[in-house]
């Protein structure tokens, strides 16, 4: 399938790509969120012997659990930072992943290719979500099986996006934001009538990474791209950063209770029809 783009898009995900190459998200993935890769995997059935494709799968979320199960994996990502920190994590214990710098918006892969394809809070931040969703149908053949997993738009991570909103630079036209994800309609509307067997389930992530709000700021303001990218707009506008500051500190702390945050996500499973 040809997909052609525009220069303005090649503009936006060479930008997307380096807004997830700032700070350490491998640090997010491997010390905050590092069960979701092993939930999105379980849930959707990856077995030894599979060809399963991992989209947005970062430095390795998704992609590490499934090649531990014997699935032939190729994991992609936007951002060729990440997918090194992959390779290097994959070779480290032994496993065999084909890894490859992609767009999850026009995946260098033929029709039907694979049994499965996956995305761990990848997909969702593709900005044209059904371009995006059709290339992720596109790609798995008839019988074969989807797993998403994203943030909902109300749980914790939605509520930071809304959060830093305000204080963030216009989207571009088009782009949506990445919580519809988290919507279950929405993706039903994305997938249509080309899937069957489509579940869906509100889970929660408990982290108790954070004693308080400021130190989840303080966190996220080193190691996590959207937010530190957030903050580089702001660097001439110290009342704004500062405002910014107690804003996401206040967040944090509404939501720690009894020593945790939970972090709602959406997991989705479906078979191609």
């Amino acid at each position: 399938m040809t997909i052609t783009t525009t220069p303005e898009d090649v503009a936006l995900k060479a930008k997307h790509a380096k807004m997830w190459a700032l700070g350490n998200y491998n640090a997010v993935a491997t010390e905050i969120i590092h069960d979701l890769g092993d939930v999105l995997v379980e849930t959707t059935g990856i077995q030894a012997g599979q060809k399963v494709l991992t989209i947005a799968g970062g430095s390795g979320n998704e992609s590490l659990p499934a090649a531990r199960r014997g699935a032939h994996v190729t994991a992609t990502d936007l951002t060729p930072e990440l997918v090194e920190l992959g390779r290097k994590a994959a070779e480290a214990e032994g496993l065999t992943i084909k890894w490859r710098t992609a767009d999850a918006e026009a995946l260098p892969c033929e029709d039907g290719e694979y049994d499965a394809a996956i995305s761990c809070v990848g997909i969702m931040f593709a900005p044209h979500h059904q371009v995006a969703a059709d290339e992720l149908v596109r790609v798995v053949r008839p019988g074969g099986s989807i797993g998403l997993l994203s943030w909902t738009p109300e749980g914790f991570i939605g509520q930071l996006f809304s959060t830093m909103k305000p204080f963030a630079p216009p989207p571009p036209p088009g782009a949506q934001p990445p919580p519809l994800w988290g919507h279950v309609e929405h993706v039903r509307a994305l997938l249509g009538d080309r899937v069957t067997d489509f579940e869906a389930r509100q889970q929660t992530l408990r982290v108790t990474a954070f004693p308080d709000g400021a130190a989840f700021r303080d966190y996220f303001k080193t190691n996590y791209g959207p937010t530190i990218a957030v903050y580089s707009s702001l660097a001439e506008h110290p009342e704004r950063t500062a405002e910014l500051d107690a804003e996401l500190a206040a967040l944090g702390d509404r939501s720690h209770q009894d020593g945790a945050m939970e972090w709602e996500y959406l997991l989705v499973t479906a078979r191609r029809a």
